[in-house]
């Protein structure tokens, strides 16, 4: 058993509270790819940080609406991971607040529940003039990603229905902002997974955990800004690291 798999579970035993916070890495590991990999050969001439944005959206709905068209048929065709399903089965040892930077519905399929999507949700569909929510919609059925896809129109007011992630120069949700606040501050251990660290302010979520005393565990191939704030940097992947905390807290 490596060494670090035994410190965290005896971190994990220890412990009353634990809140984990996920990022693309974990995703990834389905076949989603980071953000900034979200593209493939019709999509590699734009820059996805000009695309989400509600400018871009403005300026050109149908092809904005056409990237997370495409996007979203990603997230439907891909399956959880070990990963997630290991999350969801640690939840019933102890109580797991699950933070996620990612707006893929992964971790809800593979069981876990009352996930904090701190960027939104893919499929949480609203308006972008009412902002009112947008019932689920069926994706258009296309054998090739097209270019341009006219979004459908609220209901309520005709505007155009936008997915419901955070873009660039938008506010986290409130809500699920304090709500992540809260569970790193309620736990006494914080496990940090798959997430680079850059995106703040969810990066700073970890060093808020530590300043109130949490244990942080880093579970990550690769070094981040994170590691030193870390008591346990655990260079693994999610999908393999986590269904080892199970099988050795199940012992």
């Amino acid at each position: 058993m490596a060494e670090e798999l035994i410190r965290v579970a005896a971190h994990w035993h220890a412990v009353r509270r634990v809140a984990v916070l996920t990022g693309a890495g974990m995703s990834a590991e389905s076949g989603i790819p980071t953000f900034r990999g979200a593209h493939n050969g019709l999509w590699q001439r734009f820059d996805p940080m000009q695309l989400a944005t509600a400018e871009a959206f403005r300026a050109d709905p149908a092809l904005v609406w056409g990237w997370y068209v495409w996007r979203m048929g990603m997230v439907r065709a891909a399956a959880p991971n070990a990963g997630h399903r290991a999350l969801a089965a640690l939840a019933s040892t102890q109580p797991v607040a699950l933070v996620t930077q990612n707006v893929d519905d992964l971790h809800e399929r593979a069981g876990s529940s009352g996930a904090i999507h701190l960027h939104g949700e893919l499929f949480a569909h609203r308006c972008f003039d009412c902002s009112r929510p947008a019932p689920d919609l069926p994706l258009p059925n296309h054998d090739t990603p097209l270019l341009r896809v006219e979004p459908p129109r609220c209901v309520h007011c005709g505007g155009p229905i936008r997915p419901g992630v955070v873009w660039f120069g938008e506010s986290l949700p409130e809500r699920a902002w304090s709500n992540a606040v809260a569970a790193v501050e309620g736990a006494d251990l914080v496990l940090v997974v798959g997430t680079s660290g850059l995106v703040h302010p969810a990066a700073g979520l970890p060093l808020h955990a530590k300043r109130r005393g949490a244990v942080v565990v880093e579970i990550n191939p690769e070094s981040t800004p994170i590691s030193p704030t870390a008591d346990v940097t655990w260079r693994e992947s999610a999908a393999r690291a986590l269904p080892a905390l199970v099988t050795a807290l199940a012992r």
